[in-house]
């Protein structure tokens, strides 16, 4: 599956999840799912949290990756040793 079909699977739409980014015919914030992925959740421990597809979880990678492209988060200095 190409970058393209995989942001296929994300909805934005004002009148769900506040018009959170979210997987296509759920109320799964994409945000949540790469928060747990960032705190050591593996993809199947996700995927059976929330009854979901492993292409739903490689989306939200996809989705966050793009994201990346355009903005960037302010990341604190290195703390002195």
């Amino acid at each position: 599956m190409n970058r393209d079909e995989l942001l296929d699977r994300i909805s934005i739409d004002p009148n769900v999840c506040f018009g959170r980014a979210c997987i296509r015919e759920h109320r799964i914030w994409v945000s949540l799912v790469l928060d747990f992925l960032a705190c050591g959740l593996s993809v199947k421990e996700v995927m059976d949290e929330y009854g979901i597809e492993e292409t739903d979880v490689l989306a939200c990678i996809a989705y966050g990756a793009e994201m990346a492209r355009f903005a960037d988060l302010p990341v604190p200095p290195d703390r002195p040793s």
